[in-house]
């Protein structure tokens, strides 16, 4: 039986994540008497598993790029990033011996390439301020007393609080920890709560079986469009030349919700890679206001006109050729029958047979491989989690809620998301800090009464 603990703190920091790690730390490096509780049986967890393990920190983005990525909530970030922004955080993890590394897309990642060296870092920030830690202790219900301390009852006993942290993360990746407990807490107190979606997620298609029949191959260089409406209803020449998206100038016309060039991948459920992930919740939006479909542009560098001369061409130099020889030097091996099933075209068919208008349906599946979106993926299996904590009861000058004071939210258990990137990540970290920095100054002004 677990002894009851009865243990009196100036801040609890609730979630051992890179945001509560950082708050943790901040607040005892300003002199707070600090308690971490981590529901898991160790802290970092997500981080571990960011940047295929790698960890992408930050990016190398301009500021105002960088808030565009947060799409209309970023503007809530500047006062946070003006504070503690990527330079702070690079001379934070170099002064605990974490060197980092510029990629392509502006990515930056621990020249090691290893997450656990960020993990150990900030535990080593936290245990430099002689933060008490609580692995296992799950917490339960939050309570404010008439005194204006806090009450906070976990799995492994009660403690009390001046000032309470809320760092829980959001509802994806429930296996490091992140199932939502966070907003359940949050609306108990008092806050509303903006839906949650998932973010950064593969999509599930109509099309299952044309899906699974080329599970598995990833294709680079091509585009693809989301649109509402079906997709056998979408005039195909509507399809963009450039980017339309967060993080994009432009704005898209209707009914584009957004386009991306890149790279992509099949499922046995539908679609997924980069550029699909960057679309998901856009498209997890649009499916509110009615069918949604996203047509592939497999030769966006080839106009409809260009394509056909070149198809004619090899049809002309390679006339007793099997469709299938000829459609090889077009797609990926794996995708070559059902695309040819699809378009309806006999696969013994010699290329000096084929006719006119299988010629077309060839040219508008190339430019235009159809597919209706039925769902997301579960929030579970998101990258991300849209929604959280609503922005209007949170100050962003200090992370503070507005309703309650000695409340304070960081990191993903806030309305804010970002595409991929490092973008997610230096939000908890500015937004932790600036939390950890405003809690401290919260108790502070107690002993200056």
């Amino acid at each position: 039986m677990l002894r009851e603990k009865k243990m009196s703190f100036d801040i609890i920091v609730v979630g051992g994540g890179a945001a509560g790690l950082m708050a943790a730390g901040r607040a005892g490096q300003l002199g707070a008497k600090v308690l971490l509780l981590e529901k898991t049986d160790g802290c970092g967890k997500k981080i571990l598993v960011s940047g295929k393990t790698r960890c992408n920190l930050t990016n190398d983005a301009e500021l105002q790029n960088f808030i565009a990525m947060y799409g209309v909530n970023g503007r809530f970030l500047y006062n946070a990033f003006h504070h503690f922004f990527r330079p702070e955080l690079l001379s934070f993890f170099a002064g605990y011996g974490v060197e980092a590394k510029l990629e392509r897309g502006g990515r930056i990642f621990p020249v090691s390439d290893d997450a656990h060296d960020v993990v150990r870092a900030l535990e080593h920030y936290r245990d430099d301020h002689k933060v008490q830690t609580e692995l296992n202790a799950k917490v339960t219900t939050i309570a404010q007393g008439e005194n204006g301390s806090f009450a906070v009852q976990t799995s492994r006993g009660n403690y009390s609080a001046n000032s309470v942290i809320l760092a829980t993360g959001g509802a994806s990746w429930p296996q490091t920890g992140s199932t939502g407990d966070g907003y359940k807490i949050s609306a108990a107190l008092g806050h509303n709560i903006t839906a949650l979606k998932p973010a950064l997620v593969p999509l599930i298609v109509e099309e299952i079986d044309l899906a699974k029949s080329m599970q598995g191959v990833s294709l680079r260089n091509i585009r693809a469009t989301a649109f509402q409406g079906k997709a056998r209803e979408i005039d195909a020449q509507l399809t963009p030349q450039v980017n339309y998206g967060r993080g994009e100038k432009k704005l898209p016309h209707a009914p584009v919700i957004e386009s991306r060039f890149g790279e992509m991948l099949f499922t046995h459920f539908g679609l997924g890679g980069p550029i699909i992930l960057l679309m998901s919740l856009a498209v997890v939006e649009a499916l509110e206001n009615g069918p949604v479909s996203i047509l592939i542009d497999l030769k966006p560098a080839l106009r409809r006109e260009q394509l056909r001369g070149r198809l004619q061409k090899d049809f002309d130099n390679y006339g007793k050729r099997k469709i299938g020889s000829i459609i090889q030097e077009y797609l990926p091996g794996k995708m070559i029958e059902p695309f040819v099933a699809l378009a309806g075209i006999d696969p013994e068919k010699q290329a000096h047979q084929i006719n006119g208008p299988e010629k077309e349906m060839i040219i508008e599946q190339l430019k235009a491989l159809r597919f209706n979106i039925k769902s997301a993926l579960p929030l579970a299996r998101a990258i991300v989690t849209a929604g959280g904590v609503e922005l209007r009861e949170i100050d962003p000058r200090t992370m503070a809620s507005k309703l309650i004071p000695g409340v304070y939210f960081c990191g993903e258990i806030i309305d804010i998301d970002a595409d991929t990137g490092g973008y997610n990540l230096q939000a908890a970290f500015s937004t932790g800090y600036m939390a950890g920095e405003s809690a401290a100054k919260y108790i502070a002004s107690f002993a200056g009464e």
